[in-house]
């Protein structure tokens, strides 16, 4: 497995994706490692998620898939029953860390505040996410972290888009950014694959000079 850095240096954008329609898996990761974004986040907000995950792999076996949304110990469990490459969460509770701890499994937990962040430092976490970003503070909060944790860095989730993710990326405590824009629910509803491959395509070509691997 690959660490968490090693993940977010692989492309620009994590893509955060809901699949509904398990239906959707197989073509949508398609697209979306055909258009450069490898590294794929599939949430546990629905009932098909590992059911998706599954499809993804088999589809893309190159794809770097993982699940996103992680709240406590049985979800740890059924991701890497799942064979997933990596987890995230949207915080950081006690007993999820510990789970994620005892199963080894690459890991992207989330925080919004720097006494958050100093924590995950001192269980070893070298990257987190920051979440929600633009509720939480944005470039703006996240700049003002770089220099008293310069060992920290982030992957700003929650109304990231094309147009703000430039600002975030310039950052020196960012690695990565996580975003759905890429795939836009007309799109995924309607199976518009080439659009969405297209959207992703000009998401590394925007932004992938500005990160730093």
């Amino acid at each position: 497995m690959k660490t968490p850095a090693q993940l977010c240096a692989l492309a620009p954008v994590i893509p955060v994706i809901i699949v509904n329609d398990v239906a959707q898996a197989a073509p949508l990761a398609k697209a979306l490692v055909a258009g450069g974004l490898p590294v794929l986040e599939v949430t546990l907000r629905t009932p098909v998620a590992l059911e998706a995950i599954a499809e993804m792999k088999a589809a893309c076996p190159d794809a770097v898939v993982g699940a996103g949304t992680l709240r406590n110990a049985a979800d740890v469990k059924a991701c890497m029953d799942a064979g997933c490459a990596f987890g995230v969460s949207p915080g950081a509770p006690a007993a999820l860390m510990d789970a994620v701890a005892e199963a080894g499994m690459p890991f992207l937990p989330g925080c919004a505040t720097a006494t958050e962040a100093m924590a995950l430092a001192d269980r070893g976490f070298e990257v987190v996410k920051f979440f929600p970003a633009g509720a939480a503070g944005g470039p703006n909060l996240l700049k003002s972290l770089a220099s008293p944790l310069p060992d920290v860095k982030f992957c700003p989730t929650g109304g990231v888009s094309l147009e703000n993710a430039p600002e975030y990326l310039k950052l020196p405590n960012v690695c990565v950014v996580g975003g759905s824009w890429v795939i836009p629910n007309d799109a995924l509803e309607t199976g518009d694959w080439a659009r969405i491959e297209a959207l992703a395509r000009a998401a590394v070509t925007a932004l992938r000079p500005l990160q730093k691997v």
